[in-house]
């Protein structure tokens, strides 16, 4: 009998962990929910208590179109290649690899200078879109990396934002291209 406790207040313990560590990255309650055991009312409590304020309020982020434009679809691709990786390379729990992964990318963005556009948040959605086949990785047919796209982009012809950007890509910095001086 006690042992059945003992493992309800370590489960427990992991799920607070977890939501902890989800709220310090900025993910909305709705991710918390989806991937804790946690009560909403508790979750509610913890995430007043750990980021000082109320959570945003609203609906996530649904479309698949963001992470298909030209800069989102970048960072999205560095994340989710980063993610894949972990997956194959640890045992690691689905949300603790977009975690992993998500402070990977969070370090490679500011080693590179360049503000993160991708939230924990919206991170979380992508894994979504891509288990459920909404969005796939595509090898680009000049450099060769692979890149978040539509399901059934023709691979033969991809060519991605690196190697073939749009015409004003990165034409100045209120854009968030970078400046040459």
């Amino acid at each position: 009998m006690a042992t059945v406790s003992t493992k309800s207040v370590l489960n427990d313990s992991k799920q607070v962990d977890r939501a902890v560590a989800l709220i310090q990255l900025g993910a909305r309650l709705q991710v918390l929910e989806s991937e804790t055991s946690l009560s909403y009312e508790r979750l509610l409590r913890l995430y007043k208590e750990v980021a000082g304020k109320s959570p945003s309020k609203g609906q996530l982020p649904f479309s698949t179109e963001w992470f298909l434009t030209w800069q989102p679809n970048i960072h999205a691709s560095l994340f989710l290649n980063t993610y894949h990786y972990l997956n194959k390379a640890a045992a690691l729990d689905d949300i603790d690899a977009i975690m992993k992964a998500y402070k990977l990318y969070c370090e490679q963005i500011a080693a590179c200078g360049v503000e993160a556009l991708l939230t924990i948040t919206r991170a979380w959605r992508l894994v979504r879109f891509a288990d459920n086949n909404m969005l796939a990785m595509t090898k680009c047919s000049k450099c060769g990396g692979h890149f978040v796209t539509e399901p059934y982009e023709n691979a033969r012809y991809f060519e991605c934002g690196l190697c073939n950007p749009p015409a004003r890509a990165g034409k100045g910095a209120t854009a968030g291209g970078i400046l040459l001086h």
